[in-house]
């Protein structure tokens, strides 16, 4: 299919070159099956994860995967890069070149890296109204304070977008250490943030999106795909 999702009639007519008389015909004769079941619709509407046969013939049977990666500093999150590994070489997957990146992490950031190649997926995960939190931890060079935790919480003009940042939870884990949490993603937001107090960042690593946390168990660089639990509870 060029779209990720068509009409049944349309799918038949380009997958086996006939006309949409024939596929009628072939409905009607109970002859397609649709996700194990006999399609009577012309008009019912087939995806890129719909399992779909003629007689005994598959003619459309892809399954979606969903892939956990914890990220190494010095990895790009990219499919392809001429300079730097990338996330992609990084996995031992059957499908790795369908996969695509679900919210990239910067060149120096670690952590928890998602893959699909359900594309409905990751829209709904990223999607500005599902407001998905994701939660960082961060390392500063210069010492915190409370003022930051308001400041944070207030949010940010930044002058370059016209824009201002929505509320950020920050926690002060230790004097050099926090973790926030944003339910956005703009250009280094946490960097730009911190930046505002003239404190660099010197780690940065993202912990979890949604109600999904990295794999303790998980190396540097090691990937697993996801429990059917993780992908439907990651919404919360």
């Amino acid at each position: 299919m060029e779209s990720k999702r068509a009409r049944l009639d349309r799918f038949l007519s380009s997958e086996l070159k006939i006309n949409r008389k024939d596929v009628r015909l072939m409905l009607a004769q109970s002859r397609v099956r649709v996700d194990g079941t006999v399609a009577k619709d012309i008009q019912q509407l087939v995806d890129e994860f719909s399992h779909v046969s003629l007689d005994d013939r598959i003619l459309k049977s892809n399954t979606p995967s969903y892939v956990m990666l914890n990220k190494p500093v010095g990895v790009v999150s990219a499919t392809r890069d001429a300079k730097h590994k990338t996330v992609i070489d990084l996995l031992a997957h059957p499908v790795k070149s369908e996969l695509h990146i679900v919210g990239r992490l910067d060149l120096n950031t670690s952590g928890l890296v998602l893959l699909t190649n359900d594309g409905r997926w990751s829209r709904k995960l990223m999607s500005p109204e599902a407001k998905v939190d994701k939660r960082y931890r961060v390392t500063l060079q210069n010492p915190l304070s409370d003022d930051y935790i308001h400041a944070f919480a207030k949010g940010f003009y930044f002058e370059f977008e016209d824009i201002t940042t929505q509320a950020a939870k920050l926690e002060i884990i230790s004097e050099y250490v926090a973790e926030v949490i944003l339910t956005e993603g703009k250009y280094h937001q946490i960097k730009r943030m911190f930046g505002r107090f003239r404190n660099p960042v010197i780690g940065l690593h993202r912990c979890s999106v949604g109600k999904l946390l990295l794999d303790p168990d998980l190396h540097e660089g090691s990937s697993r795909n996801l429990t059917a639990a993780e992908v439907d509870g990651i919404f919360g």
